[in-house]
């Protein structure tokens, strides 16, 4: 495997994404997890797959978009999707949650129509929906390695503020703190990871990216920082392993990345209910 990734550069920029989405998704994640707000990386996936469906039905009927890559035109929709889930958010002020499914069902809608514009499943949109290790160009890695500076900078400069809109959002607004500009911020922010991450996991699996490493930290973690840092660790862990599977089985990167992430959280559970029972017998062999 390494004598490939010296020898083959599509090799080297899906593992170089691969670590850079590692890092990203779950560390986004963590935010997203406390503030029970998981299902806005479905509907903004969801999103995302509109835009690059409307993307190659725009290459094939269109010949000035026949050079575009569909990853700009998915995150256009993405980042739009999100500015929508703010707006319906602040409308629907008792029911904030429906604004989720409101904009994953749209998502869903648009990139059905655009589909059938461009006459079904293609290759291309099969690598997007479930991630390919061939697939990551020069031009991709860069654009990521853009967005992952961008993003570990504003999450640097605006973490005391995201921590503590994360756990209470009344009290931070009351504080002095900009909380829909910060929102916004945050809200752009995954939603350019979301976009960005379909190359190597896949638009239908990039949320489990986001959730699945956190899910498994926040059994053993202890404290939000701490769970940040298993977060990574686990969805680094994730990627690699599922990249290397991939590589060998000749499988979807997206799907053997998501059944990695599935085997740690397994792992986290199993470990947690063996400590507690173990924890258990020695305070009853104390009493």
């Amino acid at each position: 495997m390494l004598a490939a990734l010296l020898q083959y550069e599509f090799l080297q920029n899906a593992f170089l994404t691969g670590i850079l989405i590692g890092i990203l998704a779950p560390l986004l994640g963590a935010f997203i997890v406390v503030r029970r707000l998981s299902l806005i990386a479905d509907a903004l996936s969801h999103v995302t797959l509109a835009g690059i469906a409307a993307s190659l039905y725009l290459s094939k009927s269109v010949p000035m978009f026949a050079g575009l890559s569909p990853i700009y035109m998915g995150m256009i929709f993405s980042v739009a999707g999100s500015l929508f889930i703010e707006r319906l958010r602040s409308l629907y002020k008792h029911f904030q949650e429906l604004a989720i499914p409101i904009i994953l069902s749209g998502g869903i809608g648009i990139g059905v129509i655009f589909i059938s514009l461009a006459e079904g499943f293609n290759t291309d949109l099969f690598n997007y929906l479930f991630g390919s290790v061939s697939a990551v160009s020069r031009a991709d890695l860069y654009l990521i390695l853009v967005i992952s500076i961008a993003v570990l900078v504003m999450i640097t400069l605006l973490y005391k503020e995201l921590f503590l809109l994360s756990f209470d959002e009344e009290h931070a607004a009351a504080s002095g703190i900009p909380a829909k500009a910060i929102h916004f911020i945050f809200m752009v922010m995954v939603a350019l990871v979301i976009a960005a991450s379909m190359r190597i996991v896949g638009i239908l699996l990039v949320s489990s990216l986001m959730t699945l490493p956190v899910a498994a930290s926040i059994r053993i973690a202890n404290g939000f920082k701490q769970t940040i840092l298993f977060s990574i660790l686990f969805g680094e862990l994730s990627v690699l392993i599922g990249l290397f599977s991939a590589f060998y089985l000749d499988l979807a990167p997206g799907g053997t990345i998501v059944v990695t992430a599935i085997i740690i959280l397994l792992a986290t559970i199993t470990y947690k209910k063996i400590k507690n029972a173990v924890v258990g017998k020695k305070r009853e062999v104390k009493v």
